[in-house]
């Protein structure tokens, strides 16, 4: 394998591993690196410095400085081929049996997800793009070890990528002695290979946006984008990305990242699961304002969440935009009483987000396609979407979005007792290269995962006292039942010793590791 001059690999050759990271590749990778980098890292230390202003008594609101453009008279883009009806879309990691099944599952989008349903585990970095590309080609097959065939059909989803945050590094593929961004080694791959192929199919490379904080981090992949086409010979604006509003800084500045992204941009989604972690994380020592109760307690529609979701749907609407709703982590299961109660309770989820004028949602399971589907055509009908929904009856406040203390519920020795085991089950799979680990019949991904942790550390190191037990946590009761959940797990003890030992780092460790895939990256090969 021939590398470009400052290029490094460090990961293992495999199969067709020559066929992604080939010399061009990785020279049009180095000079997004050259280009970007200074400024991703300029932007997380921004993160950073955010962060400690609200640690000592700072808050959250929306931006003087950009008035202007939230009162500016503009639009995003009209809506790309292939992204016209996106009334239901499906999540899942780009493994080989996961391309097959959730392209042929029926639903109109398909997030290819190298983020928080996968791992950066090297195999999984470059064969999903080896699965991408054999599935735009369609030359892509599966037999399973028990003999069963999978292949592609005819009625495909549309193709959208989500590449790794701007926080994670890819190890694997070091320029000039600094390893790469991981978020710019999943664009790029993809972008090189694939934009050209996405366009002779009609459609376009397109993407998912995760864990921005701010516009500013939006107008970095803008001009990333830029730079892309036209190193290329790709029109601008044939690029479109949708971008996951899951951090709590961003709510307040969703018409601003709609803006930065304006040519490129194809809407917002309600990244639930992660926006729960960051309200958690960004006023995590900010003692009861910001205590939030069991994880199951905290629905979409407590106070907080709602006007999140509906200033999203709002937002969106204003400026030509899709408003995607969030991931519906129910998955189907075979005991007969829990599998209607999980079809049951996605079905009120989607029909509640239909009806607040979202275009379309999540489904983390090809089983619940049709339900979601089913949920917004009973409101869509024949029409692919609810633009002109506009929600001008919707005005959020602020004080609105940081209205958290107002969630009902309590925090029990159950709801710690789940995230514990939760955490533990769901990294275990994590550090042998699973990102989406079913697990008491959820479909648990890195971000339910930081909910269970970062809870964890919340009720730790605020004294909570626990509603059902009256037991205060403590670091005593949190390595009691971290053994004891252990013990009821199949196998051995030392199989979780690795997982274990991540958990207290993350969750029970002074100091607050901004993302549990971070450390758990650096025990990964």
């Amino acid at each position: 394998m021939t590398t470009p001059e400052g290029v490094q690999i460090t990961g293992d050759t495999g199969e067709r591993y020559d066929e992604v990271l080939t010399a061009p590749a990785l020279a049009f990778l180095a000079d997004l690196h050259r280009s970007f980098d200074a400024r991703r890292l300029e932007l997380l230390q921004a993160r950073g410095d955010r962060y400690d202003k609200l640690a000592t008594g700072g808050t959250l609101g929306f931006l003087p400085e950009t008035q202007e453009i939230r009162d500016g008279d503009w639009k995003v883009a009209p809506p790309a081929p292939g992204l016209v009806d996106r009334r239901v879309e499906i999540t899942g990691p780009t493994d080989r049996k996961m391309t097959i099944n959730a392209l042929n599952s029926g639903a109109k989008v398909w997030l290819a997800d190298m983020e928080d349903a996968s791992t950066p585990a090297w195999a999984n970095v470059v064969e999903g793009q080896l699965n991408l590309r054999d599935a735009l080609d369609r030359t892509i097959d599966f037999t399973s070890p028990e003999g069963k065939s999978y292949a592609l059909g005819q009625n495909l989803a549309t193709i959208v990528v989500r590449p790794r945050g701007w926080h994670l590094p890819e190890k694997h593929i070091v320029v000039d002695g600094t390893p790469m961004s991981g978020s710019l080694v999943d664009f790029g791959l993809y972008f090189f290979h694939c934009a050209q192929r996405q366009i002779d199919s009609g459609n376009g490379p397109y993407f998912y946006l995760p864990k921005m904080e701010s516009h500013l981090e939006a107008r970095l992949w803008n001009d990333v984008f830029i730079r892309a086409q036209e190193a290329l010979g790709i029109p601008a604006g044939t690029i479109r990305a949708t971008v996951l509003i899951e951090t709590y800084p961003a709510a307040f500045e969703m018409e601003e990242i709609l803006y930065e992204l304006r040519e490129h941009s194809s809407g917002l989604n309600a990244g639930r699961w992660d926006y729960i972690f960051s309200v958690i994380k960004k006023f995590r020592t900010r003692g009861r304002d910001f205590m939030l109760p069991d994880r199951a307690q905290v629905t979409m529609t407590v106070p907080f969440m709602r006007s999140y979701s509906e200033l999203l749907v709002r937002s969106c609407h204003k400026r030509g935009a899709h408003a995607i709703g969030g991931m519906a982590a129910f998955i189907p299961s075979k005991d007969p009483e829990v599998n209607e109660a999980a079809f049951a309770k996605v079905e009120e989820d989607k029909t509640r987000e239909a009806g607040a004028g979202f275009d379309g949602s999540w489904v983390a399971h090809p089983g619940m396609v049709e339900v979601c589907k089913a949920a917004f055509t009973a409101v869509l009908g024949e029409r692919p979407h609810q633009l002109d929904k506009l929600r001008e009856d919707v005005h959020v406040t602020a004080e609105q979005l940081l209205d958290v203390a107002a969630t009902p519920g309590d925090v029990t020795e159950v709801g710690l007792r789940n995230n514990i085991s939760v955490g533990i089950q769901y990294l275990a799979s994590w550090l042998h290269g699973l990102g989406a680990v079913a697990i008491f019949n959820l479909m648990e991904d890195a971000a339910t995962a930081e909910i269970s942790r970062s809870q964890v550390w919340q009720w730790l190191h605020n004294d909570i006292v626990l509603a059902d037990t009256a037991e205060v946590v403590s670091r005593e009761l949190v390595e009691r039942i971290v053994d004891e959940e252990i013990a009821k797990l199949p196998g051995e003890p030392g199989d979780y010793a690795e997982a274990r030992a991540t958990f207290v780092d993350v969750a029970i460790a002074d100091d607050f590791a901004e993302f549990l895939t971070l450390p758990a990256y650096e025990r990964m090969p």
